[in-house]
């Protein structure tokens, strides 16, 4: 094989094929380079991938490998450089014997292009995936509290010693006196049974304890009729 006219011949053919694109760098050897990059490539933003393919003859080229750089790499990500060496170290293998040139860029491209949509891709579903998380915080926040029976009684009974419900109730059976309007309706036992009817048949309730911190707004206190009974509330209508 005439190794140098082999080269020469390849060399006319890469002009004619990337004319205005091929470049040639040296002559002896022959040295030169080809730039390859995706569709979408626009060098005044980050879209796409970018990189010139730079090939130095060896001296019994195409029976032997030539030696291949990527230089001016735009938009690749770590370890891109490598990996894509390496995919075209195993082209020239398949390729051994023939000239290779444009098999070599062609597979560069489309490797360029097979990279860049799979990266963008999994860009694409950790924005979506993000996105849905941060809809899901936000539907929990507004959501309010959720509670079985067990844990709404806890909390009542826990609300309830905190207002001093429970000593209010004691102190005025020691003293003898009727409770006021406010107290017996925080002390009524009706509304406990009220409250497990309900959680039985809903299951789980949102609670939501601002309600019950404006109690002492209501019109309720000890100037309501001392005379007036909740179990015979009907009785002046008849």
């Amino acid at each position: 094989m005439d190794y140098v006219e082999e080269q020469k011949s390849e060399i006319e053919a890469l002009e004619s094929i990337y004319y205005g694109d091929f470049q040639i760098i040296a002559l002896e050897p022959y040295k030169f380079s080809v730039p390859i990059k995706t569709d979408d490539y626009d060098d005044d933003t980050d879209a796409g991938l970018c990189c010139d393919l730079v090939i130095t003859y060896t001296p019994k080229y195409p029976e032997e490998a030539p030696i291949i750089e990527i230089e001016n790499a735009e938009n690749f990500e770590e370890k891109y450089e490598a990996m894509l060496l390496e995919h075209l170290a195993e082209q020239v293998k398949e390729n051994l014997g023939m000239v290779m040139v444009f098999t070599l860029v062609s597979a560069a491209q489309e490797w360029l292009h097979t990279k860049y949509e799979n990266a963008k891709t999994a860009k694409e579903e950790r924005e979506a995936k993000a996105l849905k998380e941060l809809e899901e915080a936000e539907r929990k926040r507004f959501e309010g509290t959720r509670v079985t029976i067990e844990t709404f009684l806890k909390w009542r009974q826990e609300f309830e010693a905190e207002l001093g419900i429970d000593k209010k109730r004691e102190l005025a059976e020691k003293e003898g006196r009727k409770l006021t309007g406010r107290e017996l309706f925080m002390t009524d036992n009706t509304l406990n049974e009220s409250d497990l009817k309900f959680l039985d048949e809903a299951d789980r309730v949102k609670v939501d304890e601002s309600l019950f911190q404006d109690l002492d707004d209501l019109d309720l206190d000890d100037e309501d009729d001392e005379d007036f009974d909740p179990d015979n509330c009907n009785s002046d209508s008849s």
